[in-house]
């Protein structure tokens, strides 16, 4: 099944971002996100186990979920993660993923800063632009580098507070990328209800419901 990974995110507004020291707490923290209605995860390949981790929690997710990999990197990268199962791709910069991953059908979130890198990455197949990193200049800087380029669709990652997202979303961001503010600590083993409380939290700002 072709999955449009642009419409996912704009419908739901929302990705986690898992980024952990310990295979298992970063299953468990994927299953909890899945669990209480957020429906986009991404283990970075930071995590130790990574592609195991992909493979659990995609065994797990509810009907409708996507389940991906950050910070692919290589052409190799890109082949363990679709062997895992992975249903998107996230990039950290403009790297060789990018063009491997749209070879193999796989839609791509690519990182990039500049307007150079935004266009850059599209042209190699990236289906969305993940501007990262989003803090260094909040939402007045992703409305000025979304204005040429109104038919990118852009995704604001990286140190996204929950009071910031009025104001992504308000400069055309069509959804938020969170590790840190949401994730905390939880896929290092850390303490998995403040992280559902954290999620509901996140659910109900970008117009999300938990699952009951």
């Amino acid at each position: 099944m072709t999955i449009n990974l642009t419409a996912e995110l704009a419908a739901t507004r929302l990705m986690a971002v898992i980024r952990g020291t310990d295979t298992a707490a970063a299953i468990a923290t994927g299953i909890a996100l899945l669990t209480e209605g957020v429906s986009i995860v991404e283990v970075a390949l930071t995590t130790p186990g990574a592609c195991k981790a992909i493979e659990a929690i995609r065994a797990a997710a509810p009907e409708g979920s996507l389940v991906g990999a950050g910070t692919v990197l290589t052409n190799a990268d890109v082949a363990d993660v679709a062997a895992a199962g992975a249903q998107f791709v996230v990039t950290p910069a403009v790297v060789e993923s990018i063009a491997e991953s749209a070879r193999r059908g796989l839609p791509v979130a690519a990182g990039a800063l500049t307007p150079t890198e935004a266009y850059t990455a599209v042209q190699l197949g990236a289906s969305a632009i993940k501007l990262f990193p989003s803090s260094v200049g909040g939402p007045a800087y992703l409305k000025a580098v979304r204005d040429p380029f109104p038919d990118i669709p852009f995704v604001a990652v990286g140190g996204v507070g929950l009071a910031d997202l009025p104001g992504y979303f308000a400069a055309g961001a069509i959804a938020v990328g969170v590790g840190g503010p949401l994730v905390g600590d939880a896929a290092s083993g850390g303490d998995l209800d403040a992280l559902r409380e954290r999620a509901r939290a996140y659910l109900a700002a970008t117009g999300g419901t938990a699952r009951s």
